[in-house]
Formats: structure tokens, C-alpha cells, sequence
């Protein structure tokens, strides 16, 4: 058998067959596909979603990432796109979360954007609907909408005691990189990490940046059989 982290990778914002490639090469144990969002980088089209899911390797989990609010519509997306997980990114009612959960095959994760107290509220409503939870840095509520993809931190603190009482596992993201995701894994023990911004030069995937981000993960989550 093949050797695991025992911190899961997701690397989001995967443009491309080359990107998606890179990724995998990399053990990558999850990819993130973007569809339209309000703000944020990574956005690609549902026909190259649905293509690049089809590419995917089994054994690497395809999360859609989907602004949608609406059972109806998260669901039609799902089905459109063929992935394996559906990564709300907004924060929805929670029985949308079970909905969504009772009418598709797909795992549903609940993004949480880790700021006020209510986050740490909604953090605990979604847990009992969804098959996990995703932390991240947007302001869901602000004037101009950020859903992800922020390149910024939040109060790991917060996140940590998200991760302890959680009965799902629970990713971590926002402004995530080789220089600081040792502290993170350390401060919060997340099920996985996730990123964007902290893997890409220009915009695109940089193997090395990518290399050096899941050496750090391993450094800091020491492999196991």
C-alpha cells in the first residue's frame, strides 16, 4: 500500500489538465474546481470542470466549489459537473446543507468564513448537516461578497476550537503556505489544509512553491502506512 499523509492536501483554483497534473504529482489529496463567484481567483466554466473531474485519478477527491444558495440549483450543479464532493462556499440555511446531502452522492462541505462569534454558531449548525467543514477568510455578509481565495488568515484560535468540537472533519484554508502551515497544523489540528494564492506565481500553479507547501505538511503531519 501507498503512503498517506496523515494531514490531507487540497490544492483549489485548478485551471487546467497541467495544473490538475501537478497537483497529483505532488499528492495532492483533493483538487478544488471553481465555478462563477462573486469575487476571487480560480474561476473556470462548468465544461472545463466537468472535464477536468473526468481527469481526475481515483483516490483524489473533485470538489466543486459552488456559490449557489438554492437546493435546486447546488443540486443541478452536481450532477452537471460529475465530482464526488460539492463545497458550499456561502453560508446557507443548514437544512439546504441536508438537502443537498439527501439528493445527491456527493459529500457536502460547509464553508465556514472564520470572523465573528457567529461564525463559531454557524460552525456548529452546519457540522450536524454536512459530511464536513471547510474554514476559511471570507465575508460572506460584506458589501462586496468574498467567498475565498482571499490569501488572508483568521483567528486560528477560533478555527482550533471549531476543529475540537466538531463531529466532522474539518479543513483548513485561508492564506495558507510553505512559511506557516507547520504553526497552522500545530495551533489547529485540521483534518486537511486547502489553498490557492499560497502555491501560485502569476496566477499559476509554481511547482516548486507547490513542492515545498507539501513538504512543510508532511514535515509537520509526519506520514503513515
Amino acid at each position: 500500500m501507498g503512503r498517506e499523509a496523515v494531514v490531507r492536501v487540497k490544492i483549489c483554483c485548478i485551471a487546467s489538465e497541467e495544473e490538475l497534473a501537478l497537483a497529483v504529482e505532488a499528492g495532492a489529496q483533493a483538487v478544488g474546481l471553481v465555478s462563477d463567484m462573486p469575487s476571487g481567483p480560480g474561476v473556470v466554466d462548468d465544461v472545463l470542470i466537468t472535464r477536468l473531474a473526468g481527469l481526475t485519478p481515483p483516490g483524489v477527491s473533485r470538489f466543486l466549489l459552488t456559490s449557489r444558495l438554492d437546493v435546486e440549483g447546488i443540486v443541478a450543479h452536481v450532477r452537471l459537473t460529475g465530482v464526488d464532493v460539492v463545497q458550499i462556499c456561502d453560508h446557507v440555511d443548514p437544512a439546504v446543507l441536508s438537502a443537498v446531502r439527501e439528493r445527491t452522492s456527493a459529500r457536502v462541505v460547509a464553508v465556514v468564513h472564520v470572523g465573528d462569534p457567529s461564525s463559531l454558531q454557524y460552525a456548529s449548525a452546519a457540522a450536524r448537516h454536512a459530511h464536513a467543514l471547510l474554514l476559511d477568510s471570507g465575508a460572506p455578509g460584506a458589501d462586496f461578497k468574498e467567498l475565498g481565495g482571499t490569501g488572508r488568515t483568521h483567528d486560528w484560535d477560533v478555527s482550533a476550537l471549531i476543529v475540537a468540537e466538531s463531529p466532522v472533519p474539518v479543513w483548513l484554508a485561508g492564506g495558507l503556505n510553505a512559511d506557516n502551515v507547520g504553526e497552522a497544523i500545530a495551533k489547529v489540528r485540521p483534518f486537511g489544509v486547502d489553498l490557492c494564492t499560497g502555491v501560485r506565481t502569476g496566477g499559476r500553479l509554481d511547482p516548486q512553491k507547490l513542492r515545498s507547501f507539501v513538504a512543510a505538511v508532511r514535515a509537520a503531519a509526519p506520514e503513515v502506512r
